[in-house]
């Protein structure tokens, strides 16, 4: 076995990739990852430079993997630490560039170890991880992260050192529901009540809804949509993550893994909510309108994606994160975990304190969130 750092995906031969175990997960496929490169969307410009590591066997296959980059800031991670990055500027010492193993821009949980049928996954993930703190050394790096691991790979992290820490997102769970009626009669009469008027409302604004494909999505539809997706960035200041070039990429190559939901009004577009999906799981990600309409973003982006996964009778449903708006609509909450390893070690431990307290209040919030989800008693 031997260690190789790459400069690009597309070193990497799209078949030895996807036979890795993790790529039926559609932000792992090597389509997806060649995509934000060829795109530009993911480079030093962006901040994101590309380091992944591969463990090759004696015939050169590759037995394993980690999507890795360097990082010269926090966009796009969705595990905020800067103040972190702040606390070092005001000490005089710099935390960029820092190493981040994640699928940028995407705050969704999967494995950070790809490894081959037949190989040890343990071992696999064990040489990955001691190559990625090896690297974090040698280049002069300030840390490494590990940003949505798979849970099972905690205990794995924490005993190289590296700290956890744990977040809250808010999913759904579908128990077999026959239809979306049947979803709402698991609610309480007020809160199904609440929901049937604002499903009503935006049908009363004469706002249809289409589910698309990427073979669906032409050049021409993708023009109206960018600006859509645009919109909500924008609105806070900031340039979208994402270009057209992803986009159109992502709609050739993964079509079936991409799902827009597009609304329309009197044949127009008005708004949109850009989704991904696995073999059982709707992710949920871009969201933007051109106008202000009651109820629409709940329409879009949560209550048309639950009755995709019930007709579709996928398990789950990720619409991303933050947004306590969610449990009234049916959404959990739902830890999320990362990990993080710095080299100082007086901030280090500064951090590890931190992450400590911030463990029991996330697990105080998700308490005090589970006691507003609308559910009847008799249906949790």
């Amino acid at each position: 076995m031997r260690i190789e750092n790459v400069a690009s995906i597309a070193e990497i031969p799209a078949a030895s990739w996807n036979r890795l175990h993790g790529t039926n997960y559609p932000f792992l496929r090597h389509e997806f990852l060649l995509a934000l490169e060829e795109s530009g969307c993911v480079c030093s410009a962006t901040g994101w430079t590309p380091c992944h590591l591969t463990v090759r066997d004696d015939q050169g296959m590759v037995a394993g993997a980690m999507p890795l980059y360097r990082k010269t800031n926090s966009l796009g991670e969705f595990v905020f630490d800067w103040a972190w990055a702040d606390a070092y500027r005001r000490s005089g010492l710099h935390y960029y560039p820092k190493l981040v193993s994640c699928v940028p821009y995407t705050p969704a949980t999967s494995t950070r170890f790809l490894y081959a049928p037949g190989e040890d996954r343990t071992e696999i993930a064990q040489q990955l991880l001691d190559a990625a703190l090896a690297l974090t050394r040698q280049s002069g790096a300030s840390s490494l992260h590990l940003l949505f691991p798979d849970p099972a790979e905690m205990p794995l992290l924490g005993a190289a050192g590296m700290m956890p820490r744990k977040d809250c997102q808010f999913h759904w769970h579908n128990q077999h529901y026959a239809s979306f009626d049947d979803f709402l009669g698991t609610f309480t009469a007020e809160k199904r009540k609440k929901s049937r008027r604002e499903r009503r409302r935006v049908a009363e604004a004469g706002i249809s809804f289409e589910h698309l494909s990427g073979h669906e999505i032409d050049h021409g539809l993708w023009k109206q949509l960018m600006p859509l997706y645009a919109s909500t960035f924008l609105y806070r200041g900031r340039s979208p993550y994402l270009n057209e070039d992803f986009f159109r990429r992502i709609g050739a190559n993964l079509p079936d893994q991409l799902m827009v939901i597009l609304a329309r009004q009197h044949g127009e577009p008005v708004a949109m909510a850009i989704c991904y999906r696995s073999a059982d799981t709707l992710y949920g990600r871009y969201w933007g309108s051109n106008g202000n309409f009651h109820s629409l973003h709940f329409e879009t982006c949560y209550y048309q994606g639950i009755e995709y996964c019930i007709a579709n009778g996928l398990r789950s449903f990720e619409p991303g994160t933050q947004g306590e708006h969610k449990l009234a609509r049916g959404f959990a909450p739902t830890e999320t975990w990362s990990a993080h390893w710095l080299s100082h070690p007086q901030f280090a431990a500064a951090i590890d304190n931190y992450l400590e307290r911030e463990r029991a209040h996330i697990d105080e919030y998700m308490d005090s969130a589970r006691a507003h989800v609308p559910f009847r008693k008799d249906t949790i």
